[in-house]
Parts: C-alpha cells; structure tokens; sequence
C-alpha cells in the first residue's frame, strides 16, 4: 500500500519543455500524464501544482520598466496555461480533471475554492492548481506546501530534474552527495535550493513532509509512493 493515500505533486514549469529550452513538449507532457495515471491507479489522491519557468519567470522578467508584482502575474498566468494542458492531457488519458487557478479567469477555468476543491478530489478527480497563490512574491514551491495544508494532503511530492536533495548543485560539483533524510529545519538552515526557505518554513509550520525525485525517470511518482523510488525524505 501506498505510504500516502492525498498528494500534492509539484511540477516546474521547466520539466514542461522537456529537452527543450522554453514551451510546452508535447511527449514530455504525456510522459508526466502516464506518472500520475499510475500513481492514481495505486488509490492515491492527486492535486498537481504546476509552475510556468517553461513560459516565464517573474522574478527573472523584472525590470526597471517592469515591476517584480506586474512580472509575477505574467508568471501566474504561464501556470494557468501549463495547467489547461495538463488537464486536457489527464481528460485524454482517462482520468477525469479540473483546472483551478488562483487568479480569477471564468471564461477559461474554476476559480480555486477551497471547500470545492476538496470536493473535486474527494470526487477522485485530479485537481491541476493554477495562478500560484494569487499574490506576487510567492513561489509554487510555497504555493504546493499551502495547496496540500488546505486540502488535508499527507504530503508534497516535489519533482525535479535530479533524484534528490544534494548538498551542492551535481551538475556543477561533482562531489555532491545526496541526502537520503533532512528536517525541514535542516534544509533551512543549510540553504539548500531544491525549494524556497518560505515553503519549507510553512512546510515545518504544518508538519508537512516534502519528497524530492526525479519526474525524469519513468513511473517516478508511483515508485516514490509506494517506498520504492529514489528521492530525499524532507520532514
């Protein structure tokens, strides 16, 4: 049986774009799809928050003519584009899904609430959150640890591009060594990068546990369910 029965899994805009630099990569996409249609068949309860690095950055695109809030709202709405593709990519593989974002765009998807979130999943649909927090300054990272405090989750899955948290960058150092366990103060206090210090701080606040994995390796998210995957427990 799966160590966690409702999930949060987070997803960078950048594991989007696949071997690709910027967009949407089409099989990358189905790939991620396959992941959570497996892990969900386990019994699990999935919401997904999605990033939009793959579209833009707000805290990169800010510039003196560009404000950091004005630059963070054109990043919450590359999440809100990101999520419409996952949900339509989950609708095609046969796992119902809805598309919530914290900014308020009617016309495209719900407007996240959440006694009806909590209903979408109880529902057994996918919950794809999009927007981030609704508020500039704010990570997905911290957008993923709030989503799975408000909607009961056991915990954050954070997928990245290596299988873990490491003490330096691997690419970069080659003498990095991966950590199999860490506290969330732990991760604070050594600045690790896998996920901002305000997610990790709210993280440690609600007794949340952050796993960090691969999404590159095939059917990562149910291996890590169910004890089996590669990853650094957070918690």
């Amino acid at each position: 049986m799966p160590a966690h029965r409702r999930v949060i899994v987070k997803v960078s805009g950048e594991a989007f774009s696949g071997p690709d630099e910027f967009g949407i990569h089409a099989p990358t996409i189905v790939r991620i799809v396959a992941d959570i249609v497996a892990a969900r068949a386990l019994g699990v309860t999935i919401g997904v928050v999605v990033g939009g690095g793959n579209l833009i950055r707000g805290a990169e695109a800010a510039h003196e003519w560009l404000s950091r809030p004005t630059a963070d709202a054109m990043g919450m709405m590359g999440t809100v584009m990101n999520a419409l593709v996952l949900e339509a990519a989950l609708e095609r593989a046969g796992a119902p899904a809805r598309t919530m974002s914290a900014l308020s765009m009617p016309q495209v998807c719900e407007t996240y609430e959440r006694q009806r979130a909590l209903r979408h999943l109880e529902d057994n649909r996918v919950v794809v959150f999009a927007g981030g927090t609704g508020n500039p300054f704010f990570t997905t990272d911290t957008t993923a640890v709030l989503r799975a405090a408000e909607m009961g989750c056991d915990a954050v899955l954070k997928a990245t591009n290596v299988d873990g948290v490491y003490s330096a960058d691997p690419k970069k150092d080659p003498a990095a060594t991966r950590f199999e366990r860490l506290s969330h103060e732990e991760a604070i206090r050594r600045e690790l990068k896998v996920m901002d210090a305000t997610a990790f701080a709210l993280a440690r606040e609600n007794r949340m546990p952050i796993i960090v994995f691969s999404i590159r390796e095939p059917g990562a998210i149910a291996a890590v369910l169910s004890g089996k995957g590669r990853a650094t427990f957070v918690g």
